[in-house]
């Protein structure tokens, strides 16, 4: 009797974790490129991401994607750190090699991915304002420093953790670019390009961002994505702003950590369209 082929396993780790995507990305990905492989989702209970990681380790897994709130915890289970990785200071993609655990963070390359080339819209030399000073927007500052933006603003609440995040990545900015940092009742002039880095939209709040910032030649970009236009979204078609949700990112994130482990890039285009169906 012949033996059932070996399948390799993937996963994605959270808490909460029923909603997520992942598992439809990864198959439809898997399904275009011919890749053999299975992806299931993993409920982490708060407290318990090391101990369930190496279980599905132990088990054979391949790698897995990590999301909130584990990927502090995901950057201090790698043995090694991408650039990137070290840099965002947090994980959402592990490798399981023979060398250890690789920790990657495929976060910022989705975001770029979705703007510039999805939406089409140009980074270099623009004046880009990236509101939050937590996690996703430290994820994301790398690639964007990358793509050369005249400025780079940092906006939050609180400009102290905003000023932090610049000091950290002040070595990455190219001579063509510079980082400001202000408080959101700070902020003047409308912005070429303006991110949402914050999570207010799932609570159906915008962030206290003066509307000045937005006008007819704004793109504006919220993280977060729905069904209909995200509250964000709306404040800015308001103003006339051109307005993209991050269901792109999300899948553009997923295409990058495919490619990690696989060494083959799905194309995105189809899988994001069944996704926006799907909503």
């Amino acid at each position: 009797m012949l033996s059932p082929p070996h399948i390799d396993r993937y996963a994605v780790f959270g808490n909460p974790i029923a909603h997520s995507k992942s598992p439809t990305i990864h198959a439809l990905f898997a399904e275009q490129t011919g890749e053999v492989l299975s992806y299931e989702k993993q409920l982490v209970e708060i407290g318990d991401f090391a101990r369930s990681l190496r279980v599905f380790v132990d088990a054979g897994g391949c790698g897995a994607n990590v999301t909130l709130p584990f990927k502090i915890e995901a950057w201090e289970a790698a043995n090694v750190l991408t650039d990137r990785a070290r840099a965002a200071g947090a994980v959402n993609t592990l490798s399981f090699t023979s060398g250890g655990i690789v920790g990657d963070n495929t976060d910022g390359i989705g975001l770029i991915a979705d703007v510039a080339i999805n939406a089409g819209v140009s980074i270099k030399g623009q004046r880009v304002l990236l509101i939050g000073a937590g996690g996703a927007a430290q994820g994301v500052m790398l690639p964007l420093l990358q793509m050369q933006p005249g400025e780079l603003v940092i906006a939050n609440r609180t400009v102290a953790k905003a000023a932090a995040i610049a000091a950290r990545f002040n070595e990455h900015v190219q001579p063509s670019s510079c980082i400001h940092v202000a408080e959101f009742a700070d902020l003047e002039g409308a912005f070429d390009i303006v991110i949402n880095a914050t999570a207010a939209s799932l609570a159906g709040a915008v962030p206290d961002i003066p509307a000045s910032i937005f006008d007819a030649s704004t793109f504006a970009y919220d993280m977060m994505y729905g069904r209909a236009p995200t509250v964000f979204m709306q404040f800015a078609s308001a103003r006339n702003a051109t307005v993209r949700d991050g269901l792109g990112m999300l899948v553009e994130q997923a295409a990058e950590a495919f490619n990690v482990w696989r060494n083959v890039r799905p194309a995105t285009d189809k899988v994001l369209s069944i996704l926006r169906a799907s909503l």
